[in-house]
């Protein structure tokens, strides 16, 4: 589904999670596959540049905090002076720079931002308690028609403790998620996710049990990073309960 965000001409679309989960190697790869479709105007706002963007046929303007701009919500006004097609902004920190990004995405850009938190109901939240409370229901129709999805990043140590896996929340925005987001009704988020399987959504805690199933991740790694643990270790049980009754049903044939 990340990779079909890519060809979205305009809406918002966050990729959240904690300080070193790989949130600007999903944005320097997403900003990459667009560049690589279509002829756009790109531009980059990082604190700092981490990867350089090859030069194509599109144009990749990265520009740094601190050295080319003041602050990120100077730096996305100015890119919108630039008839910028598609925004990446490294990190949406304070309310001018919310309130930008989403006005961008409505006024047709295709806007990408990071957040530091650790699902899609909390960035949802996040978002709205940042403004006044007189003006969140406005932030939240906003933000209801913009959304077109959360990816949350989660990266958690290989069971051989070789290497990082990474496990996921992807939450896309469909009618019955829009409407939550309009009335503010997040903590029904979780359960719309989890129905929304059809539509390519998961849960994190979906994420973690098929890492367990693999064996790519242990227990006390994927309950630590769950949402809900019991669920986790529940599920993963059963789950290879079933496997192994499958197993002796198989040998028994034999």
């Amino acid at each position: 589904m990340v990779d079909r965000w890519c060809d979205e001409e305009r809406g918002l679309i966050l990729v959240t999670g904690a300080s070193g989960e790989g949130k600007s190697t999903t944005l320097a790869s997403m900003a990459q596959t667009i560049a690589r479709r279509r002829l756009v105007n790109i531009v980059s706002i990082e604190d700092p540049i981490e990867f350089v963007h090859t030069q194509g046929q599109n144009l990749v303007n990265q520009r740094e905090i601190g050295t080319d701009a003041r602050d990120f919500a100077s730096a996305l006004k100015n890119a919108l002076r630039q008839d910028a097609d598609v925004i990446i902004v490294g990190e949406m920190r304070d309310t001018d720079t919310i309130q930008t990004a989403i006005t961008a995405a409505e006024t047709g850009h295709l806007v990408i931002a990071t957040m530091r938190t650790n699902d899609a109901p909390t960035s949802i939240g996040r978002i709205i308690d940042a403004f006044p409370k007189e003006g969140q229901q406005f932030v939240a129709a906003q933000l209801a028609w913009s959304l077109l999805g959360v990816v949350c990043q989660y990266l958690l140590p290989q069971r051989a403790k070789t290497a990082l896996v990474l496990a996921s929340e992807l939450m896309i925005v469909n009618s019955g998620i829009e409407a939550c987001i309009r009335d503010r009704r997040l903590s029904q988020i979780p359960g719309l996710i989890q129905i929304g399987h059809p539509d390519g959504m998961h849960t994190v805690d979906d994420s973690l049990i098929e890492l367990l199933l693999d064996d790519r991740i242990n227990l006390m790694d994927a309950m630590a990073h769950a949402r809900d643990p019991n669920f986790v270790k529940e599920e993963f049980q059963k789950a290879l309960k079933s496997q192994r009754k499958g197993w002796f049903t198989g040998v028994f044939k034999k």
